[in-house]
């Protein structure tokens, strides 16, 4: 009889297994939720339209919006360090960039360091990712992956597989793919997710390039925002320090203008090709310059990020063919926020609101409700926790952030985070090092204006100074209140924060 089950159950089984290979609709014959990860490259707040803002009504969102619609949007989630590499480390590992040990940009995660997709590998999962890596070494962790080396490029991209494997940004080994990159992206993804085995769920990281600089775009997107003038942010014409006490100059996008005049005039030595070349500026004064970098600057971001929204409705779609939309937990995000004009800058790396605030999306059908917004402050180190948690493991002790689980229902764990700590290590005279908290009111920040031997930091250090923002009455952070007699007890306080979360975080001192 014994014998008799259990020959029933293993055909049970073979037919379960066959009709998950074979039919449009696979059958799930696991109970842990699916994972499909997408995380894009400086794709910031202010371009996905459902944040608001001055371009709103201008990006193609259709299916972040759906996404929205039918998942949980944070409107309070902060990268921990503004840059590709350190944000991308912390959500693996769920830890700050001096715990896993990537401050800048080449820096590679330790030799067998933990992170998540090793830590549901080890409990059943099938790993993938495909795209951007940018974490120099070899992927540890997943069982299949094939990644761009570097940056990689938009067009025709080169990917590295673990069959053709070389360490650094050496783009010489690898298969050429033709096409653009979201779209080759997506697609191997979807390959990849058809050829899979399963009988196991899976965890797959979909990773954009887009929308990194130069900001290129495939032919369907080119006619996009022509003659249309798109609206201005209010410090545009926020030249030099400004005149609201910021301390540092910042990245100017008259930096990015200098970077299409050589990109035209050496096409052969410069580092990237840019579209829309060459650019005419002869006649223009200082302002009409800076409003005309702003509108080629905003539309080729707009109409590089128009290549993530159609690729995001492809993924989703396949979700829905294969008939595991409501198994699947899909997040999108982006791994920084990023400047389209404001305070007259481009690029990411500071504490400001539009580098801090990395946009977040998850739906999960089985136990999410659409449409809802969470204000509590979610740290991309707690994503790795998330995720720990959906899949049913206990969140591993190497993490320092914490699961948001609840949160996503409306339910906070009594004592979450009233306040986040930020540090940003790659220090140079015009973006200086600096770290500061931010709670749902204030901010302040101390530049702090080393470079700590950090890979790629400037050696010329400038002097320390503080900056402070009242985030209700001044959200644009256009006044530097850190002299403001009115706010001084605050500010006293939330210097004692910055030393309680250093403490906390386990942050080396500054000599």
């Amino acid at each position: 009889m014994k014998t008799y089950i259990t020959l029933m159950i293993y055909l049970l089984y073979i037919v379960l297994l066959f009709n998950c290979k074979n039919e449009k609709h696979e059958t799930v014959i696991y109970n842990k939720p699916n994972i499909l990860f997408i995380l894009s490259d400086d794709h910031t707040s202010q371009a996905w339209g459902i944040y608001g803002g001055i371009i709103k009504d201008h990006v193609k969102n259709k299916n972040i919006k759906r996404l929205a619609n039918e998942g949980v949007v944070l409107n309070n989630a902060f990268c921990t360090n503004s840059i590709c590499s350190p944000s991308r480390a912390s959500i693996l590992t769920g830890q700050y960039s001096h715990i896993n040990q990537v401050y800048t940009l080449r820096e590679p995660l330790p030799d067998s360091h933990p992170n998540i997709a090793k830590t549901l590998g080890d409990n059943g999962y099938q790993t993938a990712v495909i795209g951007k890596w940018h974490l120099v070494k070899q992927p540890e962790g997943f069982q299949y992956f094939n990644v761009l080396p570097g940056q990689g490029r938009y067009w025709d991209p080169i990917l590295k597989s673990k069959d053709n494997w070389k360490d650094g940004h050496n783009g010489s080994v690898g298969k050429v793919y033709k096409g653009f990159s979201t779209d080759v992206i997506t697609d191997l993804t979807i390959q990849y997710l058809k050829q899979r085995d399963v009988s196991k769920p899976f965890f797959m990281m979909c990773n954009f390039k887009a929308t990194h600089e130069p900001f290129e775009y495939p032919d369907r997107f080119k006619d996009l925002y022509n003659d249309i003038d798109i609206p201005e942010p209010q410090s545009l014409l926020d030249f030099g320090k400004g005149t609201g006490g910021r301390t540092f100059v910042g990245q100017k996008l008259e930096n990015l203008e200098a970077r299409w005049e050589e990109a035209y005039r050496r096409p052969d030595e410069f580092w990237t090709s840019y579209p829309g070349l060459p650019f005419e500026k002869e006649g223009l004064d200082s302002i009409g310059l800076r409003q005309k970098i702003y509108q080629k600057f905003v539309k080729d971001f707009m109409r590089c990020g128009a290549t993530i929204d159609d690729n995001i409705g492809k993924l989703l779609d396949y979700l829905d063919e294969a008939g595991i939309t409501d198994n699947t937990i899909v997040v999108y995000t982006a791994d920084q926020g990023y400047f389209l004009g404001e305070h007259g800058f481009f690029d990411k790396r500071l504490i400001y609101e539009e580098s801090l605030r990395m946009p977040f999306v998850i739906r999960y059908p089985k136990e999410l409700n659409g449409g809802q917004r969470i204000d509590d402050i979610i740290l991309n180190i707690d994503f790795a926790a998330l995720l720990a948690d959906y899949a049913g493991i206990e969140k591993p002790n190497y993490m320092q952030g914490e699961s948001f689980r609840e949160n996503l229902k409306g339910k906070p764990l009594r004592g979450w985070r009233k306040n986040m700590y930020y540090q940003y290590w790659l220090h140079e005279p015009k973006r200086p090092a600096h770290f500061g908290v931010r709670n749902d009111r204030y901010k302040l920040a101390y530049f702090y204006g080393k470079g700590l031997n950090k890979y790629g930091a400037s050696k010329t250090e400038t002097s320390p100074t503080w900056e402070f923002y009242d985030l209700e009455k001044d959200p644009k952070e256009l006044n530097n209140a850190i002299r403001d007699s009115v706010y001084q007890p605050v500010i006293k306080i939330m210097k004692e924060e910055i030393k309680q979360l250093q403490l906390q975080y386990k942050v080396p001192k500054i000599e």
